[in-house]
């Protein structure tokens, strides 16, 4: 495999396998991302892209096919080995933002970075540059409760790319926030990916947000294919 940000092939995932449920979610399913590229990912409801992401981000294991990030094969190495790659070069963000609630906005992106062993001073100086790119550098000593929905998103963003990843990964990032706040907050997550330079796979349903990523590619049938 070429050493893309991100390489499927091949990808087959079943669940309830060799049951009378079986449901065969992906079926061959291949896509590559080159470095730097943003890739909106649009799929039906129940098409399997929650799963897709989850494969690509190492979260779960394919039944058949390869998996590379970084021209690294992944498949069938160690559960070590997985996480600390998915902790090192991947970035999830998902439609809610999952924040621990008992930590403010700066130490939800320190974290991260501490388990990764980073000092705090160097988790803190990150976090707190983070913040000030998206806008919430005003807030980092507030908690989520007291952050506003697209404050929230913006922090979790944050906390996506903490370590500093090849690749981002992003599950309907604006479909819990409401069309004015989803259009800008969206703008400000492609701020940040393009100025970090790293390569993004976001799941969508909106159509005009995906338009305005380098290449949109469709999920059905469990395959990819381009729109």
């Amino acid at each position: 495999m070429s050493e893309a940000a991100l390489a499927l092939e091949g990808v087959e995932k079943t669940y309830l396998k060799g049951t009378p449920g079986e449901v065969r979610v992906l079926a061959g399913a291949s896509l590559t991302l080159a470095a730097g590229e943003l890739v909106a990912m649009v799929a039906p409801s129940g098409a399997g892209k929650s799963t897709l992401l989850h494969i690509a981000g190492l979260l779960d294991t394919p039944d058949a096919g390869h998996v590379a990030i970084g021209g690294a094969e992944m498949s069938g190495r160690p559960d070590r080995a997985r996480t600390m790659a998915r902790r090192g070069d991947v970035g999830f963000i998902y439609q809610f933002h999952h924040l621990l609630p008992e930590f403010t906005a700066l130490e939800n992106i320190v974290l991260p970075q501490l388990a990764n062993g980073a000092s705090r001073k160097e988790a803190e100086t990150r976090a707190m540059d983070l913040l000030g790119r998206v806008g919430v550098a005003k807030r980092a000593d507030h908690r989520p409760a007291a952050l506003s929905g697209g404050e929230q998103q913006r922090v979790a963003f944050c906390r996506a790319l903490a370590n500093g990843p090849r690749l981002l990964l992003a599950d309907e990032p604006t479909g819990n926030l409401d069309p004015g706040t989803s259009d800008q907050v969206f703008g400000v997550l492609m701020d940040l990916v393009r100025e970090t330079g790293l390569s993004a796979l976001i799941a969508t349903h909106n159509l005009a947000l995906a338009d305005q990523m380098d290449r949109v590619v469709r999920l059905a049938e469990g395959r990819i294919a381009p729109v």
